[in-house]
C-alpha cells in the first residue's frame, strides 16, 4: 500500500510563518480536505506536497515509484498549444505518444495523401495498442466534455479563464497519479460539472488531497479532514460535517483549559504585584511561569462574535425593475422582451450553465452593461453594492485598515451601536496584529476577503454578488453568510455554490440559454430536487405467499446465539478501540512503510470484523428484544 509521509515540516512567506512543524501521512484511498482561513498557506502546503515548493525545514518520503498530479487554482498554461495537447502534456511515456499522435492526425488532416505521414501514424498506432493508449485518448475527450469543452483543437490562448481552469483539471485527471492535488477544483464549474466530479472522484483509485472553498463537495468527497490553524495542522477523521462537530469539541477543551489559565494567571498576577522579588530559585520558577502564561494567553484568539445587523440606508418600495429588456452578442440571445421586477427584501440568486448570460445580467441590473432595447429602472432609494469577480485596484502599498477607514471609520449597527473599522478587520478574521500589514503581502484570498469587507462598510441597501464564494475559505463564507442573514436590504447573487444559495436565497432566476429565463421560488436544493423528479415506474407485485408456501419464522435465539449476544458489545468496543490504536501507530510510523503497510492491512481486517460484528448484532437484537 503506497503512502506519501511529511515530517516536521515548516514554511515562512517573508516574515510570516505559514505552518511550523507539521506532520502527516496520506494513504491510499485517503480523501483529504485542507481548510484554513486565507493566507494560512494552504496553497503553499499542497505545492509543497507536489513537489513544486520545498520547505525551510522537514522532509517528505514516498516511494520512488510514487506519482503526483496537481491541479493549481491558477493555472499556467501554455498559450499556443491546443485544448488537447496541454491535456497530453507531461513526462509519462503514454502521454507522450498521446501528444504525438494526435499531432500526427493534425497534419494527415491537413495532407492526407502524403506517404511519410501514414505511415508514421500506422506506427504510432501499433505503440498505442501495446500502451492501451487508445482508452487514456478516449478519456480524455470524455473528461473535456463533461467539463464543458468541446472544441479540442481551440487554442490556450483564446479560452477564457474559467475554461483554462477546466482545462487543467482534466490534465491532472486524466494521469491517474497515486496522488491527486485539486486547488480549488470547482470554480468556474456549474452543478452538472460538480456533481459529475463528485462521482468521478468517488470512483478514483489513488489518495487525494483537495482544497475547494464548497462545503457540500467536500461532505461528499471526503473521509479525512485537515485544518491548518495558527501555523499548527490539526487532523480529524470523517469529512466536513464530523470535521465540524470534531473542532467544536476540540474548541470547547480549548476554552476550558484558557480559563484555568487565566484563573492561574490572575493569581500569579496579584502575587507579581504584591513586590515579588526574584531572589530564591522558587520566585524566579514562579515568576518565569507567570511569563509562559502571559505569552500562551495573549495567543488566545477571541471567538466573541460582534453583532453584525448593520444599519444599511433604507430602502424604498422600488427597487430594480427590467421592462422589455433585450441583450445579445453576435449570435447569442442574452435577453429577449424580459421583464423583472425586484422587491425589497428579495433574496435571489441567478443560477445556469456556463455561458448563458449570469454574469451579463447582474451586469446589466449594476448598470454596467447597457441593454440593447427596453427599460431599466432603479428606485431613487437605492444604495448598491457590487462584489464582482475581479477585485478593484488596490494601492498595495497601503496598509489594511489605511485602506479600510478610506470607506469608513465606523459604521452604525441597527441598535444605535458603532463598530470601528478595525472591529470589522477582526470580525472578517483579520487578527488585530496584522491591521497594519501592506495589501501587497497579503495573499489572493485574503485580499479578496478584504475587497469585500470594504463593499459591506459601505452600509449598502442592495447587494449584488458575481460568484463570491469563488477564492474565499470556508470562515469567511461562514461570515458572509451571518451578515447576510442579519441583512434587511436585497441580495441578487450568482453562483455555482449550492450550500451558499441554500443559506442566502429563496427564488431563483434559471438562466437556460437562447433568452431563456425561468423564475423557480424556493431553494436551490429544492430546485435540483424538482428537476431530478421522474415518473414512478409501475412495478408489478409479486403474488401472494399462500399459507403452504410459508416459512415458519424463528421466534428466539439458539443456546449458542444467546453466548454471542452476551459478549458481542464487548466484541465491537476491542474492536473499535483496536482500530483506534492502529490509526495513531500508522501516524507515527514515519517514513517506515514496511511497517505502515502491515498496519494498514491490519486496519482493513479490523474494519471488515467490525462490519461483520455490527452486521450480526442488528440480527441477534431483533430476537433479545422478544
Amino acid at each position: 500500500m503506497k503512502m506519501i509521509s511529511i515530517e516536521n515540516v515548516t514554511k515562512t512567506y517573508g516574515e510570516k510563518e505559514l505552518f511550523n512543524e507539521i506532520s502527516f501521512t496520506i494513504s491510499e484511498k485517503d480523501r483529504v480536505g485542507l481548510i484554513g482561513v486565507n493566507g494560512t498557506g494552504k496553497s503553499s502546503l499542497l505545492k509543497i506536497v507536489a513537489g513544486l515548493d520545498f520547505p525551510d525545514s522537514g522532509e517528505i518520503s514516498s516511494p520512488k515509484d510514487y506519482s503526483i498530479s496537481y491541479s493549481a487554482q491558477q493555472p499556467d498554461l501554455n498559450p499556443e498549444l491546443s485544448v488537447l495537447a496541454q491535456v497530453f502534456a507531461g513526462d509519462a511515456p503514454v502521454l507522450v505518444l498521446l501528444r504525438e499522435y494526435e499531432e500526427t492526425l493534425i497534419q494527415l488532416n491537413k495532407t492526407p495523401d502524403n506517404q511519410a505521414i501514414q505511415e508514421k501514424l500506422f506506427e504510432q498506432q501499433k505503440k498505442m495498442d501495446a500502451l492501451n493508449a487508445w482508452e487514456a485518448s478516449t478519456n480524455a475527450k470524455s473528461i473535456l466534455t463533461k467539463l464543458g469543452i468541446e472544441d479540442f483543437e481551440k487554442k490556450i490562448g483564446e479560452l477564457s479563464g474559467g475554461q483554462k481552469k477546466r482545462v487543467a483539471l482534466a490534465q491532472a485527471l486524466i494521469q491517474s497519479p497515486d496522488l491527486l492535488i485539486l486547488d480549488e477544483p470547482t470554480n468556474h464549474l456549474d452543478y452538472e460539472s460538480v456533481k459529475w466530479l463528485e462521482d468521478y472522484l468517488g470512483r478514483y483509485q489513488g489518495a487525494l488531497l483537495l482544497v475547494t472553498h464548497d462545503r457540500y463537495f467536500l461532505d461528499r468527497v471526503t473521509n479525512r479532514m485537515f485544518e491548518l490553524d495558527g501555523g499548527n495542522l490539526y487532523s480529524y477523521k470523517g469529512n466536513y460535517g464530523a470535521f465540524l462537530e470534531a473542532k467544536a469539541i476540540r474548541e470547547e477543551n480549548e476554552a476550558a483549559t484558557n480559563e484555568k489559565r487565566r484563573n492561574l494567571y490572575r493569581r500569579e498576577l496579584e502575587w507579581i504585584r504584591r513586590g515579588a522579588k526574584a531572589r530564591t530559585t522558587k520566585q524566579k520558577a514562579r515568576i518565569q511561569r507567570f511569563d509562559h502564561l502571559d505569552n500562551q494567553l495573549a495567543s488566545v484568539k477571541t471567538t466573541e462574535k460582534l453583532d453584525m445587523s448593520l444599519n444599511g440606508s433604507r430602502l424604498g418600495k422600488q427597487v430594480f425593475e427590467l421592462k422589455a429588456a433585450s441583450k445579445r452578442y453576435a449570435d447569442q440571445v442574452i435577453l429577449n422582451s424580459f421583464d423583472l421586477l425586484v422587491k425589497p427584501g428579495d433574496r435571489i440568486g441567478i443560477i445556469g450553465k456556463n455561458g448563458t448570460g449570469k454574469s451579463t445580467l447582474l451586469n446589466i441590473l449594476a448598470g454596467k452593461i447597457p441593454l440593447d432595447s427596453g427599460e431599466r429602472i432603479v428606485g431613487q432609494t437605492v444604495k448598491m453594492a457590487y462584489y464582482t469577480q475581479e477585485s478593484e485596484d488596490m494601492d498595495e502599498n497601503k496598509r489594511m485598515i489605511e485602506y479600510l477607514k478610506e470607506t469608513a471609520e465606523v459604521i452604525e449597527t441597527s441598535d444605535g451601536k458603532t463598530i470601528s473599522a478595525a472591529q470589522m478587520l477582526e470580525r472578517f478574521l483579520f487578527p488585530s496584529f496584522t491591521h497594519g500589514t501592506p495589501i501587497r503581502k497579503l495573499s489572493g484570498g485574503e485580499k479578496r476577503r478584504l475587497y469585500l469587507l470594504k463593499i459591506l462598510m459601505t452600509e449598502p441597501n442592495v447587494l449584488l454578488l458575481d460568484e463570491p464564494t469563488n477564492n474565499l475559505d470556508t470562515q469567511t463564507l461562514t461570515v458572509l453568510e451571518d451578515y447576510l442573514e442579519d441583512f434587511s436590504g436585497v441580495v441578487i447573487t450568482v453562483s455555482h455554490d449550492r450550500y451558499f444559495l441554500d443559506k442566502v436565497a429563496d427564488q431563483l432566476l434559471v438562466l437556460q440559454g437562447n433568452a431563456q429565463i425561468k423564475p423557480f421560488y424556493g431553494s436551490y436544493s429544492e430546485f435540483l430536487e424538482k428537476e431530478s423528479e421522474k415518473p414512478v415506474v409501475q412495478v408489478k407485485a409479486p403474488a401472494p405467499v399462500t399459507k403452504d408456501q410459508e416459512q415458519p419464522k424463528k421466534k428466539k435465539m439458539s443456546y449458542n446465539e444467546q453466548r454471542e449476544w452476551e459478549r458481542i458489545d464487548e466484541d465491537i468496543a476491542n474492536a473499535e478501540s483496536r482500530l483506534e490504536e492502529v490509526a495513531a501507530e500508522i501516524n507515527n510510523t514515519g517514513s517506515d512503510f514496511e511497517k505502515a503497510r502491515a498496519l494498514m492491512e491490519e486496519e482493513a481486517s479490523l474494519n471488515e470484523k467490525l462490519e461483520q460484528l455490527i452486521e450480526r448484532w442488528s440480527y441477534l437484537s431483533e430476537f433479545a428484544e422478544k
